[in-house]
């Protein structure tokens, strides 16, 4: 079989292949780490300029994977090789200490109803998601709020009190302390 055919076939050059996985890989890292300096909240897409980022985002991380010219074979070649990222980044959460480097601790933003400035900006959350996420969750008043936690996923949990707080629900919670310590007990 000559070259062209094999390309005609495979529908990419021999020597594309590895430069797609290297790529794949290299985007996959370099995304990674991207997310940890700015934080989960890039990827919740809470507002429609936030999809719109995160669209981009895939379509420049899919165009450096591909290449050019786009083929089909490039297309599968890179996806594979991202799964499998994130297979054998799967497999490296269950080290306690792999899985701290590389996902973000969850944080309280909000502790007895009062923002928490330092975590908020450590976070980059701001008093307007903080709000918007107590008012969905169906609440009128921050006092209402026993804590809002900034979860690893980039989504907003938020705690009220209505129930008693089991502190292992705070368990390697960044800024559990403000909410376990101040416990207050009227609403």
């Amino acid at each position: 079989m000559t070259n062209e055919q094999l390309v005609d076939t495979l529908g990419i050059e021999l020597w594309r292949i590895p430069i797609v996985i290297v790529s794949a890989i290299a985007i996959y890292l370099v995304f990674l780490l991207l997310v940890r300096i700015f934080g989960a909240r890039v990827l919740s897409g809470l507002t429609g300029f936030d999809i719109v980022v995160g669209v981009m985002l895939g379509a420049v991380a899919g165009r450096v994977v591909i290449g050019h010219p786009p083929t089909l074979a490039a297309g599968v070649i890179g996806l594979v090789t991202l799964l499998c990222c994130e297979a054998a980044f799967g497999l490296i959460r269950n080290n306690i200490r792999l899985h701290r480097a590389i996902n973000a601790q969850p944080t309280v933003v909000l502790a007895h109803g009062r923002p928490q400035p330092d975590l908020m900006r450590k976070t980059h959350i701001t008093n307007d998601e903080i709000t918007s996420c107590v008012r969905r969750a169906g609440i009128s008043n921050l006092r209402q709020v026993r804590c809002v936690v900034l979860e690893p996923s980039g989504a907003l949990s938020v705690l009220d009190y209505n129930d008693t707080l089991d502190p292992d629900i705070l368990h390697e919670v960044l800024g559990a302390d403000r909410v376990l310590a101040g416990e207050i007990v009227e609403p």
